[in-house]
């Protein structure tokens, strides 16, 4: 039963529940009935449901109040989320570009009609003797058909409730009597779409996303689930991105690197056999996006450089080599991130990460809080030694374990804050952050040197050029390393 009318609240009336004659409700106001028309959603999915499993939306909206008709595509994740919108006037067909987008989270299989929603509203108005808006209310009747083996519908009502600041005290209360009377129940904000398959959900085999259903009442697993469903989203979401010729290499392989630190630094609360599957099909795709990324980051680097350096200095069309060279090298590696797309084994990888999404194989250890905490630790601990090994010395290798192991304890803090204290979590976090910069700082250098050692012979060699400025170059960032692991030995210190 309603207690209170909050503004901004959702209700769900009762089957049993009668609405009251609106217009009686605030005596002494001017009341406002706009009747709206009808309007549908027609939903689009996969028979398996796949774009479900990915919290995915595709539909087509018939016009309705405040939007034209067309269709609409919806993916999480974050930075790389997507909407889309395609004004349309009819629903036959979904457009080609929506469907080459989420090609990949549907594993190619046809989409069909899944869901159709049919909403009329009637909105309600009131205002004081100076015009101005005291409440609104918006009455629902909503008639979802969830498409299966069979037709199924669904049918509810709900109000829609806001409140101004206008309002007196008087106002709030006869509004909080008028739900009381209607038995409505005050409800969790939650799409048409969500309300409507909520019935069908067990027959689907489609639990809720694990990060945001009743596992959260387990604290150590909800942190996991949270941490897992975030970089599972993110990976999917790079994949739409692909698909429509954009670039989310950079924080896709994030995501990725987040989830394998994931997997091995907290391996005790993963089943065994399906880690370590998931990690190294995670480090095949991580390594294709990873030749394109580390062209983009050279490219960049080294035309930074050059713009630093006296005119003079520059002899040669030393930018256009840098720039051509490595613009061409990068489309040749991202034509191959296109292909990999297309591959059984990439469709395999990215069936297994929705299926992870829904129901990631977690031991009883991920109910512990404790193993969480511990693990994290570890990680921190690996990282302080490898660090300081590595600044005592002058091995390439030991600096690569130690700035890999910098992320792994930054990556485990960021999962682990909630059980560590934000506070903590917040400082180790930071400090690892300047480590993993510090030592990514001397990797790009030694990346950048052998690519200089190259173009310098090419230009050696060629007609018109000279290697003088690469070389210079390449002097430069042997600096910058040497530089990068002085720093390395303050800030381990």
């Amino acid at each position: 039963m309603a207690s209170s009318a909050t503004a901004g609240t959702t209700y769900l009336i009762s089957s049993q529940g009668r609405l009251p004659r609106w217009q009686d409700i605030l005596p002494g106001t001017r009341h406002v009935e706009h009747p709206a028309p009808e309007h549908r959603s027609i939903y689009l999915d996969t028979a398996g449901r796949d774009l479900r499993r990915w919290d995915c939306m595709l539909r087509y909206r018939t016009p309705g109040p405040d939007r034209e008709a067309g269709w609409e595509l919806v993916v999480p994740g974050g930075k790389l989320g997507t909407e889309l919108h395609i004004d349309s006037d009819t629903s036959d067909l979904a457009p080609d570009e929506l469907t080459a987008a989420v090609a990949g989270l549907t594993g190619g299989r046809p989409l069909r009609r899944s869901v159709t929603v049919d909403t009329g509203e009637h909105r309600h108005e009131w205002y004081d003797r100076n015009d101005r808006l005291l409440a609104r209310i918006g009455v629902e009747t909503v008639a979802a058909t969830v498409i299966g083996e069979a037709a199924t519908v669904e049918q509810w009502q709900q109000i829609h409730l806001d409140i101004s600041d206008a309002a007196s005290k008087k106002h709030r209360t006869a509004l909080t009597a008028a739900l009381a009377r209607t038995d409505a129940a005050p409800t969790p904000q939650r799409g048409e779409l969500d309300r409507a398959l909520a019935t069908i959900e067990a027959h689907f085999s489609l639990a809720t996303p694990a990060g945001k259903a009743a596992d959260k009442v387990v604290r150590a697993r909800g942190v996991l689930a949270d941490y897992l469903d975030t970089q599972l989203e993110a990976i999917a979401a790079g994949d739409v991105w692909l698909r429509r010729g954009l670039d989310p290499i950079h924080p896709t392989r994030v995501a990725i690197r987040r989830l394998r630190s994931t997997l091995r630094t907290f391996r005790k609360v993963f089943e065994p056999t399906q880690r370590s599957w998931l990690d190294s099909e995670l480090y095949w795709y991580a390594g294709v996006l990873g030749q394109v990324r580390d062209v983009q980051v050279q490219r960049v680097r080294l035309a930074a450089a050059l713009e630093d350096l006296p005119p003079e200095l520059v002899m040669g069309p030393v930018a256009a080599r840098i720039d051509t060279d490595l613009r061409a090298d990068e489309r040749h590696r991202l034509d191959e991130v296109l292909r990999t797309l297309d591959s059984d084994r990439y469709r395999t990888l990215l069936a297994t990460l929705a299926r992870w999404r829904i129901q990631p194989p977690l031991t009883e250890e991920a109910d512990r809080p404790r193993v969480i905490v511990k693990a994290a630790r570890r990680a921190e601990r690996k990282a302080d030694t490898r660090a300081r090994t590595a600044a005592d010395g002058e091995d390439e290798q030991a600096l690569h374990l130690a700035r890999r192991s910098a992320k792994r304890a930054r990556y485990a803090a960021e999962l682990a804050a909630p059980l560590l204290g934000r506070h903590r979590a917040k400082r180790t976090i930071s400090h690892y952050t300047r480590i993993q910069q510090v030592l990514g700082e001397h990797q790009d250098s030694a990346v950048a040197t052998d690519l200089l050692r190259e173009f310098g012979a090419r230009a050696g060699t060629t007609p018109g050029e000279n290697g003088f400025t690469f070389g210079l170059l390449y002097g430069l960032e042997l600096q910058a390393a040497e530089r990068a692991r002085r720093q390395a030995a303050e800030v381990t210190t």
